[in-house]
């Protein structure tokens, strides 16, 4: 066996930032359908956070991270998709994406074109596969037709500026939510048709008053407790609330009588990594993905790097809503 030493990020408890050491550990060959991959950039999610904290409680000690780009340095048997020296990038469970180096299942790694650096595509990986399965896979009653209003809160973070600039490509009147006026700005320059600060304005009734009364038909929410109630009120009738995230803390327990009144709306619980179960699903997810990006349709914002070494300041950032667009770890 080939033993290897790789810098890791680590957990031993859930907590706060303190709790993320960064220590060495041996990396070996991969098995079947693994590969070994070095990276060269690594992206930071909320997911991270909430694996982190405890919201979603994970197996100690836990090497955290979902998503990375790099060199394929080994492939392990029944992988036919990647070869030694390939540039690959992805996002991918189990968790462990905050390291130098390490051996990994193959399945839902793809090789990054030539034409997409490294940094770019460790930004993108979890963040625009995110973007296109709520924007192509996550779609109300009737789907989605150019003109068609749709709400997305968040819309200045990773993920939200670039539904912002695919939901435009789209022909989609986004109505983007964020919490400064600077976030609106952005979120507006991406591709947003309409921005609303909701940390002094009301969301309900100014979206109401954009789509003439009628309401969107979705709602792309990943901020959870504090926008779910006003959110449900912002849809058509037969309108779709797609909740992917809880960033404000987790939805209380609703029931579900209080949909039909409403407009018999759904509702809907979306997680990336269903849509990525399978080799070709991810493959199409990316490729779609890939392309909206190398035509310039999409640009993948990095607004914040930080070392490896600074993962807790990363983290402490994060959680005070003080990044926009997309931040990576750097090796």
């Amino acid at each position: 066996m080939t033993a290897f030493t790789s810098r890791v990020v680590r957990i031993d408890q859930h907590g706060g930032p303190e709790q993320l050491k960064l220590v060495d550990v041996t990396v070996g060959d991969p098995g079947p359908g693994e590969i070994r991959i070095r990276h060269h950039a690594v992206g930071l999610n909320f997911i991270d956070v909430y694996q982190r904290s405890g919201l979603y409680q994970m197996p100690m000690p836990l090497q955290l991270g979902m998503e990375a780009a790099g060199v394929v340095e080994a492939v392990g048997a029944g992988v036919t998709h990647l070869k030694v020296g390939d540039r690959a990038a992805y996002a991918s469970q189990p968790p462990g994406s905050y390291c130098e180096l390490r051996v990994m299942p193959a399945k839902c790694v793809c090789k990054l074109p030539d034409a997409i650096t490294f940094e770019t595509g460790a930004a993108m990986m979890l963040k625009g596969l995110t973007a296109q399965y709520l924007l192509k896979r996550t779609q109300p009653q009737g789907g989605l037709q150019a003109g068609d209003f749709v709400l997305f809160h968040a819309a200045a973070g990773g993920v939200g500026l670039i539904a912002c600039q695919w939901a435009k490509a789209m022909g989609l009147q986004l109505i983007g939510t964020a919490g400064s006026d600077a976030k609106c700005a952005l979120a507006k320059e991406l591709g947003a048709a309409f921005v609303i600060n909701y940390s002094n304005e009301d969301f309900l009734p100014r979206v109401k008053e954009i789509t003439g009364g009628k309401g969107v038909k979705v709602v792309y929410d990943s901020v959870g407790k504090d926008t779910w109630d006003k959110s449900l009120d912002c849809l058509a009738p037969l309108g779709l609330m797609a909740s992917f995230g809880n960033a404000s803390g987790p939805v209380a327990p609703f029931s579900p009588g209080i949909l039909g009144p409403k407009g018999s709306i759904y509702v809907t619980r979306q997680t990336l990594f269903t849509h990525i179960a399978t080799r070709e699903s991810t493959q199409a997810m990316a490729d779609d993905l890939f392309a909206a990006v190398t035509s310039g349709k999409v640009t993948i914002r990095i607004d914040q790097r930080y070392p490896l070494a600074e993962v807790q300041q990363a983290h402490r950032d994060l959680e005070a809503r003080k990044t926009t667009g997309c931040t990576i770890l750097t090796l």
